[in-house]
C-alpha cells in the first residue's frame, strides 16, 4: 500500500499505514474487519461522523447539477454557504474568502492583514500549529516547523497561557491571564506596534496541548490588538464548527477578532474546504481595490454544497447542544473521575468534544511522561499507550505527553463510555511508566 505513495510527516521506510476499508457513524475499519471508535475525528475534522447520508446525497446531487466551476463566477452553493456562515459568525464577520483547506486560509488571512495595515511582522505562539504551508509552517510555533527552516516568514513568538506548566509560576488561572497578556504587552511594544500587521492566536489549542484560554485571555489579546491597530486572526481550523459546543470557540469567549480561519469541521473533510471570514472593516477595504489573491478550486460547489447540508444536519440534529451537554456531562466528567484512578494523569482540560489528558511521570514534579519533542526510544512510553488504544479497538489523536481525545460530535453517550472505558484500560499502561 505504501508502494508508490509518499506519506506526510513520515519516514517514507518506516511508515506502515493501516489499511481502511470502510466507516459508519463514529467508527472506520480496517481490511481485516477490526473497528476502530474514532476518538480523532481522523485529523479532527470528521465532526459530522462518517458517511453522513445528507452530506452525501448533497454532494451527489450537486455534482449531477454543476460538479464544478471557476471561483470568479457566481454559484448557488457558495453563495448559500457564505451566507449560513455569516450568520453564524460573531461580530461584524460579513464576508468570506474561500480556500481549499486550513492552511491556504492561514495564507491568505496573513495576506489580508498584512495588505490591510500596511506592515509586515506577524505575532505567533510558541504552542501552535498553522498549517504545513510556507506562511502557515513559518508561523507555526511547534517541532514540526523546525524541519521546514528557514522558513522567511516575519514572525515574532511569545509565550500563551498554560497554566499547568505556567511560564510565570502563576497559583491561578486569573494570574494566569494576567501575567499572559504583560509578556504580550511587553512584546508588543519591544517589536514596534508600527511594523506589527497581525497576532494569529489558536482558541483553544489544538495538538499541543488542548490549552483552554483562562478567564479573560482572549478579551485582553483583543484589546492589545485594538490598542496598537494589530489585526487579531482567530484560528479556528480545529475548533470551529461545534467542536467546543459553539458553532466558532470564540463565541465561548465572548470575543470578536477580525478574521477567523476555518475548514475541517465546516463539511467534515468530505470535500477539501477551508475559507476566511472577514470583518466588514477589511472587507470593504477591497471593494475597489484587487485583493491579491486567488484559487482554482476555491469554494468547490461539491464542498459547498456539503457544508450547506452539514449545517442543516447540525440545526436539525441539535449537535451544538449534544455537544455542550454530553460533552460535559459524560466526556469531561468521565476523564475527570479517571485522574482519581491513575495517577499518571497529570491534568485534565477541555471543552465540548476536545479534550487532553497529559500524562506524566511524576504528579507532584509533573515531568512529562515522555520529554519535549521526543523520538525514538524517548518516545517509547507514549507509543505503548496509543498502541494499547488501538489494540483495544480506540483510535486516539495523541501527540507530545498527551492523549487526546476529539471523537465526532455526533458520537453517542453510550460510544462516549465505551471509549472512557477502553482509556481505563489504557491508562493502566502509562502508570507502569511512572518513577
Amino acid at each position: 500500500m505504501a508502494d508508490h505513495v509518499f506519506y506526510p510527516w513520515s519516514a517514507q521506510a518506516e511508515v506502515n499505514p493501516v489499511p481502511i476499508t470502510g466507516a459508519s457513524g463514529s467508527y472506520f475499519w480496517d481490511a481485516t474487519g477490526k473497528r476502530y471508535l474514532d476518538f480523532s475525528s481522523q485529523l479532527v475534522n470528521v465532526n459530522i461522523g462518517h458517511q453522513q447520508p445528507d452530506i452525501i446525497a448533497a454532494i451527489v446531487a450537486q455534482a449531477q447539477r454543476l460538479s464544478t466551476i471557476s471561483p470568479t463566477v457566481g454559484n448557488e452553493a457558495r453563495s448559500e454557504l457564505a451566507r449560513l456562515i455569516v450568520e453564524r459568525a460573531p461580530g461584524e464577520l460579513n464576508r468570506i474568502l474561500f480556500t481549499t483547506g486550513g492552511a491556504e486560509a492561514v495564507e491568505h488571512a496573513v495576506r489580508l492583514a498584512r495588505s490591510y495595515t500596511g506592515r509586515t511582522k506577524m505575532l505567533a505562539a510558541y504552542r501552535s500549529y498553522h498549517g504545513g504551508t510556507g506562511v502557515a509552517i513559518g508561523l507555526t510555533g511547534e517541532p514540526r516547523r523546525w524541519g521546514a527552516e528557514p522558513t522567511n516568514v516575519d514572525v515574532v513568538r511569545f509565550f500563551g497561557p498554560y497554566p499547568y506548566r505556567s511560564p510565570w509560576a502563576t497559583a491561578t488561572p486569573e494570574e494566569e491571564t494576567a501575567a499572559a497578556l504583560a509578556h504580550l504587552r511587553q512584546v508588543i511594544e519591544l517589536e514596534g506596534p508600527q511594523h506589527i500587521a497581525g497576532l494569529i492566536v489558536e482558541t483553544v489549542v489544538g495538538t499541543n496541548g488542548v490549552l483552554v484560554p483562562p478567564p479573560g485571555y482572549l478579551a485582553g489579546v483583543r484589546a492589545l490588538c485594538d490598542e496598537f491597530g494589530i489585526v487579531y486572526i482567530a484560528d479556528e481550523v480545529m475548533v470551529g464548527f461545534g467542536r467546543v459546543g459553539e458553532w466558532f470557540a470564540v463565541q465561548a469567549f465572548d470575543v470578536a477578532p477580525d478574521l477567523i480561519t476555518f475548514a475541517k469541521g465546516v463539511n467534515s473533510g468530505y470535500v477539501p474546504l477551508g475559507g476566511v471570514l472577514i470583518a466588514e472593516k477589511i472587507a470593504e477595504r477591497y471593494d475597489h481595490t484587487v485583493y491579491p489573491g486567488g484559487l482554482t478550486y476555491a469554494g468547490h460547489p461539491l464542498a459547498c454544497a456539503a457544508g450547506v447540508a452539514s449545517i442543516e444536519v447540525f440545526e436539525r440534529d441539535g449537535i451544538l447542544d449534544h455537544v455542550r451537554s454530553v460533552g460535559a456531562d459524560v466526556l469531561g466528567k468521565g476523564l475527570q473521575e479517571l485522574t482519581a484512578r491513575h495517577p499518571s494523569v497529570g491534568e485534565v482540560r477541555g471543552l465540548g468534544f476536545f479534550w487532553a489528558l497529559e500524562l506524566v511521570r511524576d504528579p507532584v514534579t509533573r515531568e512529562p511522561l515522555v520529554p519535549f519533542a521526543a523520538a525514538g526510544a524517548t518516545a517509547a512510553p507514549m507509543a505503548a499507550v496509543t498502541a494499547a488504544a488501538k489494540d483495544r479497538g480506540l483510535w486516539p489523536f495523541n501527540a507530545g505527553n498527551r492523549f487526546q481525545i476529539a471523537p465526532p460530535l455526533t458520537t453517542t453517550a453510550e460510544e462516549l463510555r465505551t471509549g472512557l472505558a477502553i482509556i481505563d484500560e489504557v491508562l493502566e499502561v502509562a502508570d507502569g511508566f511512572m518513577s
